[in-house]
C-alpha cells in the first residue's frame, strides 16, 4: 500500500434470522469498529401473516366471481362497437341502395353524418375524410391530314 493510504478490511455477515454484522478495522492503527442491523421495524408478525392468509382465503370466492364480472362485462364493452359499426354500415349501405339518384349534397351530406359517428370516431381517430378529386381528362389533339 502507498503510505499515507489508510487500509479498512470490511466484513459482512448475514446470519440465518437475516441479521448483518459488520465489522471494519484500519490496518495501521488497529482500530476496530462493529454494527449489528436488524430488520425488526417494518416486519409482519407471524400472527399478522397467519390473519392475512386467512382473510386471502375467506375473500378467495368473492374475489373469483368479482374477476368473473370484470371479464364478462370487458367482454361486452368490446363488441358492443364491433357491433355498432356494422349496424350503422347496414344502415348506410340500405340508404345507398334506397337512394340511387341523390343528389350530390345528400351524399356528401351522409359521409359526413357517417364519420361523425361517435362510435366511428372512437374506432377511427385518425382516420380523416378521403380528398376525392375529380378525374382529370387529359385530352390528346390530333393534326388531321388532308
Amino acid at each position: 500500500m502507498p503510505r499515507g493510504v489508510p487500509h479498512v478490511d470490511v466484513t459482512f455477515d448475514i446470519d440465518a434470522n437475516g441479521i448483518l454484522n459488520v465489522s471494519a478495522i484500519e490496518k495501521s492503527t488497529g482500530k476496530e469498529n462493529k454494527i449489528t442491523i436488524t430488520n425488526d421495524k417494518g416486519r409482519l408478525s407471524k400472527d399478522d401473516i397467519e390473519r392475512m392468509v386467512q382473510e386471502a382465503e375467506k375473500y378467495r370466492s368473492e374475489d373469483e366471481a368479482n374477476k368473473l364480472r370484470i371479464e364478462a362485462k370487458n367482454g361486452l364493452e368490446n363488441y358492443a362497437p364491433d357491433k355498432k359499426v356494422v349496424e350503422v354500415t347496414v344502415e348506410t349501405i340500405n340508404w345507398l341502395d334506397a337512394n340511387q339518384s341523390a343528389e350530390k349534397e345528400e351524399y356528401e351530406a351522409k359521409q359526413k353524418e357517417l364519420e361523425g359517428d361517435p362510435i366511428m370516431q372512437k374506432l377511427f381517430p385518425t382516420l380523416a375524410p378521403p380528398v376525392r378529386k375529380a378525374p382529370r381528362l387529359k385530352i390528346k389533339r390530333h393534326a388531321s391530314i388532308v
